[in-house]
């Protein structure tokens, strides 16, 4: 059976899928939510998250546009904290929010920084390559999965940043998601 595509929205629905491919493909692909892994599964559990984590700070600390957010280099304690929140985000356990202060704590470490745009972007693009360096999957849906929570993530982080920002005091650390491409299994 042919790969479909994962091309969804008003113009496409699933229900192309079912008239395309049968139901009986369309249901194989389009699994319930449930079915699938969770992002933090796919990637291998903290130990992948510690590894991206790690390897992202290690880019940071010779970086010269956000070297200077952490003088005298990132601790251990930082990134081990980065890495539990970004596990939880990605499905894992709920441990930044039961042990480390949740969401109010990440908007506080953001606040009054002063984000711009050139060093969001930054923080991204080391990210992504972070990725690359811990050996987290690299499959389409996965990397999608991954940029799309860098995008929405450092946006964040850069509006609370600001002087004159008005943050939400109070959200849920967020889930994130496979959004529009689930794993694929032929």
């Amino acid at each position: 059976m042919a790969r479909p595509s994962l091309a969804t929205g008003p113009n496409q629905p699933q229900a192309r899928l079912r008239r395309d491919f049968g139901f009986k493909e369309a249901r194989a692909y389009i699994a319930p939510v449930s079915e699938y892994p969770t992002l933090y599964e796919w990637a291998g559990g903290r130990d992948a998250f510690d590894r991206m984590i790690n390897a992202f700070y290690d880019r940071v600390e010779q970086d010269d546009l956000l070297s200077p957010f952490f003088p005298g280099g990132v601790h251990e304690e930082h990134r081990r904290n980065v890495a539990t929140w970004w596990s939880e985000v990605f499905g894992g356990p709920a441990a930044y929010t039961e042990q480390l202060g949740g969401y109010e704590r990440m908007l506080n470490k953001h606040r009054q920084l002063g984000i711009t745009d050139e060093q969001r972007f930054r923080f991204a693009s080391l990210m992504s390559l972070a990725a690359d360096d811990a050996g987290m999957p690299n499959d389409p849906e996965f990397r999608s999965a991954l940029v799309a929570y860098l995008e929405w993530g450092t946006r964040l982080a850069l509006g609370n940043s600001q002087a004159d920002a008005e943050v939400a005091a109070h959200a849920p650390v967020p889930r994130w998601g496979w959004g529009e491409a689930p794993p694929y299994r032929p």
